[in-house]
């Protein structure tokens, strides 16, 4: 399946504050079983593009690799399943904002699959920071994974390299100041350049419509959830041995 690593946990375990009830997603929930998959070194590359790509292909093979072993459960043990996604799609409400229905990270440690960093990333004990998520929650009964020990050495590089302070506040990231710097191609960014071509003359709306800023508002709208830092991620030095 190229799961590089699996960790499983009984549903009351998962505690993520903002979350949604886990009972909402799987009202017979019991256990999530979490799947860590590492990235290729070409997600680390300099170029930003080649970044990305390494990025989509993995979300692509973790999503393929979740759903292949959801099928198995249902087929071979009658299981019920909700499958959680990495990012996207989520409900989008006013009041909850960018905010996921499921949180991989929470779901991952409880999963003994690693702690919590400075970052507010979940550090691997094998990967580090290097490594993504996704889950599988299930009404089957499963032998939960022993929790891990805390991996964060408080070297506060994270904190030191993002440009957008973000991190500044110590268990929580500013999710607009991430998000602003980290997706400039994002909805927000789509609805600022939307607004500026009202009011624009008709020879004024065609040059926006020719800048570069436009195309890549377009390419980001058509392969979504498109991340331009990964400062953060890059710069915690455990896992790197």
């Amino acid at each position: 399946m190229g799961v590089d690593d699996v960790g499983f946990a009984c549903a009351q375990d998962y505690q993520s504050p903002k979350s949604y009830e886990i009972t909402k997603l799987l009202p017979e929930a019991k256990s999530i079983i979490v799947l860590a998959f590492k990235p290729l070194s070409s997600c680390e590359s300099p170029s930003m593009s080649a970044a990305q790509n390494g990025y989509l292909d993995l979300g692509s093979f973790a999503r393929s690799a979740s759903y292949r072993i959801s099928r198995f459960l249902e087929r071979n043990y009658k299981a019920k399943i909700a499958t959680m996604p990495i990012a996207y799609p989520f409900e989008i409400h006013n009041d909850r904002k960018a905010l996921a229905d499921f949180s991989q990270r929470h779901a991952a440690v409880a999963a003994g699959l690693g702690s919590f960093g400075r970052h507010n990333l979940v550090i691997h004990p094998q990967f580090g920071t290097r490594v993504i998520f996704t889950s599988i929650i299930t009404n089957l009964t499963l032998q939960p994974s022993p929790k891990c020990e805390d991996f964060c050495t408080q070297c506060n590089l994270c904190v030191e390299n993002c440009p957008a302070r973000a991190l500044d506040e110590a268990g929580k990231t500013d999710i607009r100041k991430c998000l602003g710097h980290s997706q400039p191609y994002g909805l927000i960014a789509d609805i600022t350049f939307q607004l500026q071509q009202l009011g624009r003359s008709p020879e004024e709306q065609k040059q926006m419509l020719m800048d570069e800023q436009y195309a890549r508002l377009r390419q980001a709208a058509h392969l979504g959830n498109q991340y331009m830092c990964f400062n953060c991620l890059k710069s915690c030095p455990i896992g790197l041995a």
